[in-house]
C-alpha cells in the first residue's frame, strides 16, 4: 500500500485531501510546514509528495529540490500558483505533475492514481541520471559506459539499493547475501567486494555508498 506525504498549509484543503487520499486506500501523512514534511521525509520511507508552493516557513519550490536530493520520489504540485512561470518552474525541479487551483478531487485522484502506476512499472529500474541499474536485464550503466560487475558485486549492489537510506550492518548484509548464494562470511571480503564495486560505480562527483565505521553500510 503508498504513503503519500500530503504538504499543504491550509488545514480544510489538507483534511480533505488527506480523507479522498485514504477512502481510496492510501497511507497519508499530512504536513502543514516545511519542517514537518521535512522531519518526516528524514524519517520515513514513502511512494508520492503532494505540495503546495506558498507556505508558511518556506517555498515548496526549494522543499521540492531539496526532497528530490534525498529520495527518489515522484512530486506533485497543488497550488494556486497558476503563471505560466511557475508551473514551468515546477517541471523543471523534477515534478511529475501540476495541478491548479481549483481543481477537482476525481481528476486529482486520478493523477495520483496514474503517476503511482508508473512508478510501479518501473520499480526494476534505478536511475539517478548517471548510473542505471535495470534490475530485469541484469545491467549496470555509468555514464555512457556499461559497467560488467561480478555476480556478488551485483548482488552487493541490488542489496543497497533496495534499502536505500538505511544502514545495513555487517551481519544482516552478509545474512541476505548467504541466503542468495553469495558465500562471503566475513567483514573484511565483505569490504574488498564492495571496494572493487565502487571503483566501478563512483566517481568524484558521484558518490553512492557509505561506510559507517564499525557498523556497515548505506546507500545514500
Amino acid at each position: 500500500m503508498s504513503t503519500i506525504l500530503v504538504l499543504e498549509d491550509d488545514m480544510e484543503l489538507n483534511q480533505t485531501i488527506t480523507y479522498a487520499l485514504k477512502k481510496e486506500g492510501y497511507h497519508v501523512f499530512s504536513a502543514y510546514s516545511c519542517k514537518e514534511a521535512e522531519k518526516f521525509t528524514e524519517n520515513e520511507s514513502f511512494h508520492l509528495a503532494i505540495l503546495d508552493v506558498n507556505l508558511p516557513d518556506g517555498d515548496g519550490f526549494q522543499f521540492c529540490k531539496w526532497l528530490k536530493a534525498k529520495k527518489q520520489v515522484p512530486a506533485l504540485f497543488v497550488s494556486a500558483r497558476d503563471l505560466e512561470e511557475d508551473v514551468l518552474n515546477g517541471y523543471e525541479l523534477g515534478a511529475d505533475d501540476y495541478v491548479t487551483k481549483p481543481f477537482s478531487m476525481k481528476i486529482l485522484l486520478k493523477k495520483v492514481y496514474v503517476i503511482l502506476s508508473r512508478k510501479s512499472q518501473g520499480a526494476n529500474i534505478y536511475d539517478d541520471g548517471f548510473l542505471k541499474v535495470d534490475f530485469e536485464l541484469g545491467t549496470v550503466q555509468r555514464g555512457e559506459k556499461e559497467c560488467l560487475l561480478s555476480p556478488t558485486e551485483y548482488r552487493i549492489l541490488k542489496k543497497l539499493i533496495e534499502n536505500k537510506g538505511k544502514l545495513l550492518t555487517y551481519s544482516i548484509l552478509l545474512d541476505s547475501l548467504w541466503d542468495e548464494g553469495v558465500q562471503i562470511t566475513d567483514k573484511h571480503t565483505l569490504a574488498v567486494n564492495i571496494n572493487r564495486l565502487r571503483k566501478k560505480i563512483e566517481t568524484e562527483e558521484h558518490s553512492y555508498i557509505s561506510n559507517v565505521y564499525g557498523m556497515g553500510y548505506i546507500w545514500k
